[in-house]
């Protein structure tokens, strides 16, 4: 039987799961629930929703999913695809399963903007990862991580960032056909690094997806 999923996020990346799930034999896109307001600098998830019929909340909140508050609501599988939302404790208790797909190699990075801090602190290796949610921000057990190489010398952000959704997007197709055989290892917490929106102030130049960008023109990298 199917495994019905919720998918949570934005952008070209959640735009191409959206359409694997819809397309899979093994899954069922009940819902999207998009961030909002939608980012001007990506495709737009609701548009996909819209041009292929598939239901999402317009708040883009997953509070305001239909019944969700009700006792008897759940869900197997929610996936979430850069999300701007943390999702509480009694939400994750509702779903069979919670992933996040996040823009770092976790323990390392975890939080906000990880190819931007990634950049600025010179890193040359960086990664994306598919983990567990847990009511600790990007803390739960990893399911799947890949690694690659970045430039800090010549990189900019979007060039990470364009890299990062390739990788991510063969990452999660790997990752779902072998999904109930995988177990979840626990990250090492002595390993984290983590950045909160507070501290985005002090990316400098690596603020933006450019380096020759305002500071305020566009948001930072998820």
């Amino acid at each position: 039987m199917a495994k019905n999923v919720i998918l949570l996020g934005k952008g070209k990346l959640a735009i191409r799961i959206a359409q694997w799930f819809r397309g899979s034999s093994d899954y069922t896109l009940q819902l999207v629930v998009p961030v909002m307001p939608e980012p001007h600098w990506t495709d737009s998830l609701t548009e996909w929703c819209l041009d292929w019929d598939i239901s999402y909340v317009e708040s883009g909140h997953y509070q305001d999913i239909p019944h969700v508050r009700t006792d008897d609501w759940s869900i197997d599988l929610v996936f979430s695809v850069f999300y701007d939302k943390i999702l509480p404790a009694w939400f994750i208790d509702k779903a069979g399963c919670v992933l996040n797909l996040h823009n770092g190699p976790l323990p390392r990075y975890r939080g906000v903007s990880p190819i931007n801090w990634a950049l600025k602190n010179a890193e040359h290796m960086h990664g994306v990862t598919i983990h567990q949610i847990t009511p600790r921000i990007d803390a739960g057990p990893i399911v799947a991580q890949i690694r690659y190489s970045i430039y800090p010398d010549f990189d900019e952000v979007i060039d990470v960032y364009n890299r990062a959704l390739e990788y991510g997007y063969t990452l999660f197709e790997q990752t779902m056909p072998i999904l109930d055989h995988i177990t979840p290892r626990p990250q090492d917490d002595t390993q984290a690094i983590y950045y909160n929106q507070q501290e985005n102030a002090h990316l400098g130049e690596r603020r933006n997806f450019t380096r020759a960008q305002s500071p305020d023109s566009i948001a930072t990298a998820v």
